[in-house]
């Protein structure tokens, strides 16, 4: 892969994109310190112990402790979350600061535009997880409890991770693969949720002649979180063609594969190998700005700001 240089970060919002994916950077502080900058509407509410950033759109009063109702109560707005925590060790170029640096990205856009609807984007705390810990131990699962107690049980909320490599979008279909082994009622619903929601991404992409764009499983992210939760979300991630092509073959001549991408483990090198190479990098040294392609990340700012629009 080509080894693109640092001209790219030169352009708003991605100054700070170098010093977020440094050893030992504080990302809480350098995110916090770059979105005052940009001088988005911004507040951070720590739930559970996680800090997670809001950014909501200009106007909107942010000042829950007088007793408001929290903003969109009751409504349905577009909520596009990413996290921004990443594995120890590893630059989190693609999992996650790409797709951090393209949500700040489309803030800026939604903030000048006029046609948008209610929309919120959330960066979240914790996705990463330890040995030993589960789903519940995710921030997006206490966020998921909170954002329902806010009123916003009816939010469509879409989860971009994984963003930073590749030309195809690939919305997930993990939560309806694991949503179909299981007929309990309250499940049943989530798996309709989620269909409506990638019915939108779809739409979303088509509004703007995107042209690759795929559904199969993809591992777990958030979502695992905010299902558990009680809130079924939407993935949405990103993969070079000459990776998700063939995958995508893969699992419909091999469905049950799904199982090892989704659960694991992986029980053989041969197995390894035929998961896309972009996948394999992640949570490793290997995941650094060498395997990123920002010459697309603008598709992805497009898409979210799509995902945001009103007709």
């Amino acid at each position: 892969m080509k080894n693109y240089d640092r001209q790219w970060t030169a352009g708003s919002p991605y100054e700070r994109f170098f010093d977020f994916i440094s050893p030992g950077a504080d990302r809480f502080g350098i995110l916090f310190e770059h979105i005052q900058k940009l001088k988005l509407n911004l507040i951070v509410l720590t739930i559970e112990g996680n800090k997670h950033f809001f950014i909501f759109p200009q106007g909107v009063n942010l000042k829950l402790s007088a007793g408001n109702k929290f903003p969109f109560h009751g409504q349905n707005p577009v909520v596009l979350t990413a996290h921004y925590d990443r594995v120890s060790g590893s630059p989190g170029a693609n999992d996650n600061s790409a797709a951090v640096f393209q949500m700040l990205k489309t803030a800026i856009c939604l903030s000048q535009l006029k046609n948008t609807g209610a929309w919120i984007i959330i960066f979240t705390d914790k996705e990463e997880l330890k040995s030993g810990e589960g789903i519940q131990d995710q921030g997006s699962y206490s966020l998921a409890k909170k954002l329902k107690s806010w009123g916003l049980s009816a939010a469509s909320i879409f989860n971009f991770d994984a963003c930073g490599t590749g030309d195809t979008f690939i919305f997930s279909s993990t939560t309806d693969y694991l949503l179909n082994k299981n007929s309990k009622p309250g499940l049943l619903r989530a798996g309709k949720t989620v269909k409506e929601l990638r019915e939108k991404a779809f739409a979303a992409a088509r509004n703007i002649r995107l042209s690759n764009v795929l559904s199969f499983p993809v591992p777990f992210s958030d979502d695992a979180g905010f299902l558990r939760g009680g809130i079924p979300v939407q993935t949405v991630t990103m993969l070079p063609a000459a990776e998700a092509v063939p995958f995508a073959s893969l699992l419909r001549t091999r469905p049950s594969f799904a199982d090892i991408i989704i659960t694991g483990p992986l029980t053989s090198a041969a197995d390894r190998r035929l998961i896309p190479e972009t996948w394999r990098c992640l949570n490793s040294k290997s995941d650094s700005h060498l395997r990123l392609t920002p010459e697309h990340f603008n598709k992805v700012v497009r898409f979210a700001v799509e995902l945001c629009k009103q007709y």
